[in-house]
């Protein structure tokens, strides 16, 4: 999507390993504090995001905690089972994936936002995607995003709209049509 736009590297391409930091209790802070720390060790502009299910019964959990529910080292499946485990009793399935996107161009943070409205389903459909993906089917959709050609879910995803709008942004931006 941004191919044209932008040169994209990759952290080892500008020669940079190891854990990002993520401790924000928010998905705009963790996105800051990412794109930040990349930023401060390279000078470079960069993007980072961070993404969240936020499921209602659960009170927005888990949130910015989505790849660690179940625990520091635990797998996908894991997080899975936990989460269904939370909601068995529950009649409300509601849950929206977030994605923040955070932008910083000469030092400044630019955000932008995806969401998606949806719900989480009793057990796994479908074996593509990764994380939450056999477990949620978003609004007006028929099957879970795991079930979803991938062309299908980059277009409607939280991610995939984050996404258009930093495109939107930086095309604008670059006078690029």
């Amino acid at each position: 999507m941004l191919n044209g736009i932008v040169e994209v590297v990759s952290l080892s391409d500008v020669g940079l390993q190891g854990d990002i930091p993520e401790t924000a209790d928010t998905l705009q802070g963790n996105a800051l504090q990412k794109a930040q720390w990349v930023y401060e060790r390279t000078g470079n502009d960069c993007f980072a995001d961070d993404t969240g299910l936020e499921v209602d019964a659960l009170g927005g959990a888990p949130g910015v905690y989505s790849a660690r529910y179940a625990g520091e080292h635990c797998s996908f499946d894991d997080n899975i089972n936990k989460l269904l485990g939370a909601l068995e009793k529950s009649e409300n399935r509601k849950a929206d994936f977030r994605t923040v996107i955070c932008l910083i161009e000469g030092g400044e943070p630019v955000y932008f936002e995806g969401r998606v409205d949806g719900v989480i389903l009793r057990e796994r459909h479908g074996h593509d995607g990764f994380g939450y993906d056999p477990v949620f089917m978003p609004d007006r959709c028929a099957v879970s995003f795991a079930e979803m050609p991938l062309e299908v879910k980059n277009q409607i995803s939280h991610r995939g709209l984050a996404t258009q709008k930093l495109v939107a942004y930086l095309r604008q931006r670059h006078e690029i049509e």
